[in-house]
């Protein structure tokens, strides 16, 4: 399925994430024409995407009827939200909501459809290197699964899921994991400080490790263990500050494991609104 044959699509939600979904779109063939955004309160980015592609952006959506409807909406406003968006869910109508933690039955019952897929990306969706994970509401079709892979698709990979109680884990893993990754920089820019390292110098050496590790993770195949291990001389630097890291009681993989469960354990609460 092609992105200049499904439209029109309705994006409601101009912030960060729809607007790098919206950008994605745009770049990947479809039309300008058949995008419609909706947002009483739009960001600058929304304001600039839509003066490049010649866009209207809408307060409302009253009077539009898309064959896509794309929440992009924060989940503690998803309620007012989809009272305001039921009447313009037609038969045809397929939804896509990526708000956090709120589950098919709850969109569901808001717009009343059955066609609904609930989704997870995440923020390096903006550059499209992000992966993004699905999971279908049982009314929805084989055609209108992949006409919401291909939306997806232009913001990165895309992982299906059979259960809906996955995602609260994918929320939890690839969906906060940018903000882990991004911690970690501060983290090791820090230690950089700590070790009289100047601040800008601390901070570039940080930045550009992690990037370069991920552009290596992507380039090599190998499992990340044997990545690891390829950097681990026996009794080196590298190994005496793993054995901190990997430390039994309290090393990176418990700290990890505790932080994930945290997310989760908030995306589930949030999916109970």
């Amino acid at each position: 399925m092609s992105l200049r044959t499904i439209g029109p699509v309705m994006l409601v939600g101009a912030g960060k994430m729809g607007m790098a979904l919206a950008q994605g779109w745009l770049d990947a063939g479809l039309q300008p024409a058949n995008l419609i955004l909706v947002d009483p309160n739009p960001g600058e980015i929304a304001r600039e995407v839509a003066k490049d592609f010649g866009l209207t952006i809408h307060g409302d959506a009253v009077g539009l009827q898309p064959n896509v409807l794309v929440l992009a909406v924060k989940p503690q406003v998803m309620g007012a939200v989809m009272s305001g968006l039921k009447p313009v869910v037609g038969p045809q109508t397929l939804v896509v909501s990526i708000a956090a933690g709120i589950d098919i039955a709850r969109i569901s019952q808001g717009l009343g459809t059955g066609k609904v897929v609930r989704t997870m990306p995440n923020t390096p969706a903006q550059i499209g290197k992000g992966i993004t994970g699905a999971v279908p509401a049982a009314g929805v079709t084989a055609n209108e699964r992949d006409a919401a892979e291909t939306l997806l698709k232009a913001a990165g990979a895309v992982v299906w899921f059979d259960r809906e109680d996955q995602l609260d884990a994918v929320t939890a893993i690839s969906g906060s994991g940018p903000a882990y990754v991004f911690h970690l920089v501060e983290a090791l820019a820090e230690a950089g400080r700590r070790q009289g390292l100047p601040d800008a110098i601390a901070e570039q050496l940080a930045r550009q490790t992690v990037i370069g590790s991920a552009a290596l993770l992507d380039a090599d195949r190998a499992p990340p263990a044997v990545l690891r291990q390829n950097v681990t001389s026996p009794n080196g630097t590298t190994a005496a500050g793993l054995a901190v890291l990997m430390a039994e009681a309290d090393g990176l993989t418990q700290l990890v494991d505790r932080t994930v469960a945290a997310a989760r354990r908030r995306s589930e609460e949030l999916g109970r609104g």
